[in-house]
């Protein structure tokens, strides 16, 4: 068994440093190499457990090791390295907030980024089911979806206890996962005579007073309203709003499966259309924090080099970063209509790993007689992870702790900036109030 390096100290109060993800080099695809950096990183993991409560990927590790005849690593087969990797959804919360050996550590751990590595080795032994690749293709799966006859096919089917059998068989999705709508009228279509309005763009902070919104899948073919919203609270703050002119899927869902060929195919069809606009002067929002992070940190650590991928993660921002920005130059309006009460705001995983702090909770605290509690949880879902066959049980499971401390606020909302989140989570509550979006609740608050 290789052997952990010696080290004088156990965390760091340095910033953690995330080195580029090698995913070209011959060493990433091999195999041999592979398992024996499994074999190195489940070590100190299996000494550590911090990480027992974060997701079933550390448990899964650490019952293989106490169910094994030696109570170490070394009595766990190499066959068994793959079990733990098959529970991973690259959430990023154990390298974020947990690992205290992350780099510059001299044990230099990089779970989310290792386990990365092992699905792309699955992906290209052919590995991934193929229903797998279909539901993570959803720019595809949503113009299909959307197409008439299709459309009302396909949302009919969603609700059949017969046709979800089916899809279970065919598709690998739980006959009980709750799978969203699909809209004919898409946001795009919404939007198409949208015209952002004529106003002087005012700098403030990093941003430039003018935002074009990537309206990301699943904001344009399963939730459009929540891009609405958005476009609503912006202009009432006297932010030009505008579509992009073209997207492709950010590329997360294909990431979550190793196809990383497929990710810088998306990334040629996305910065060129995203750079066009920043060099016009329109910075870039999106409102589901797996495409903010899919721009701001998956793409520039696959592609370090180039230009043209940083500078797009510069433009690039979370809608409530952006409108804190403006609030702190004094440009938000706050003319607040009504109060919302007791909100239970989740805290999705992929936005808390953007390092910006907690801003929905901030902006939202602006409103009078508003009371923002955070749960800083995993809810599970992930988008494949919870609708599997073999998965969603235990995204269940990881998300009832989320749902019961919701329940004890008693709260009037339940909202996540993650849609799949917020319906994870309000699925396993009695809300007062339909909105589970922090844009639809300040448009609420707003009274527009």
């Amino acid at each position: 068994m290789s052997k952990s390096p010696p080290s004088s100290r156990e965390g760091s109060l340095e910033a953690p440093t995330r080195h580029p993800l090698k995913w070209k080099s011959q060493d990433f695809s091999d195999e041999d190499s592979l398992l024996e950096e499994l074999e190195r990183v489940y070590d100190i993991c299996h000494g550590c457990r911090r990480c027992v409560s974060l997701c079933n990927a550390f448990p899964t590790l650490f019952d293989l090791v106490d169910e094994s005849k030696t109570f170490e690593l070394d009595g766990v087969d190499n066959e068994d390295y793959w079990k733990v990797v098959g529970e991973c959804y690259l959430c990023d919360l154990c390298y974020q907030v947990k690992c205290p050996y992350v780099p510059p550590h001299d044990w230099n751990i990089d779970f989310p980024h290792l386990m990365l590595r092992a699905k792309t080795i699955q992906f290209k032994k052919g590995e991934r089911k193929t229903s797998h690749k279909l539901i993570s293709s959803t720019d595809i799966t949503g113009r299909i979806a959307g197409l008439p006859g299709i459309n009302q096919a396909a949302n009919a089917a969603s609700k059949s206890p017969v046709m979800r059998k089916i899809a279970s068989r065919l598709l690998d999705i739980h006959p009980e996962a709750h799978l969203p709508a699909y809209h004919r009228d898409t946001l795009r279509k919404r939007c198409k005579n949208h015209q952002p309005r004529s106003l002087p763009a005012i700098e403030a902070g990093p941003t430039r007073g003018r935002a074009a919104l990537f309206a990301t899948c699943y904001c344009n073919f399963n939730e459009p309203g929540i891009g609405e919203d958005l476009i609503a609270v912006f202009e009432h703050n006297d932010i030009p709003v505008r579509l992009t002119e073209k997207e492709a899927c950010c590329g997360m869902p294909k990431l979550e499966q190793g196809d990383l060929e497929t990710v810088d195919k998306l990334r040629r069809k996305n910065i060129p259309q995203l750079l066009k606009l920043i060099d016009e002067g329109w910075d870039i929002v999106a409102a589901v924090p797996s495409c903010v992070l899919m721009f701001k940190q998956e793409l520039p650590l696959m592609f370090p080099d180039d230009a043209d991928v940083l500078r797009v993660k510069k433009y690039m921002f979370d809608p409530f970063e952006y409108l804190l920005h403006r609030h702190k130059a004094g440009l938000l309006s706050t003319d607040f209509q009504q109060p919302l009460g007791t909100v239970a705001w989740h805290v999705p995983c992929h936005q808390r790993v953007q390092n910006i702090g907690p801003k929905t909770q901030q902006v939202l605290s602006l409103i009078p007689a508003t009371e923002i509690n955070a749960i800083e949880r995993c809810s599970g879902h992930d988008g494949t992870y919870g609708v599997r066959n073999d998965s969603w049980k235990k995204s269940q499971k990881i998300a009832r702790p989320v749902i019961s401390r919701a329940q004890k606020m008693q709260a009037d909302y339940l909202v996540s900036d993650c849609p799949m989140a917020a319906t994870q989570i309000a699925d396993g509550l009695e809300l007062k109030h339909a909105e589970t979006n922090p844009l639809s609740l300040l448009r609420k608050a707003y009274g527009i």
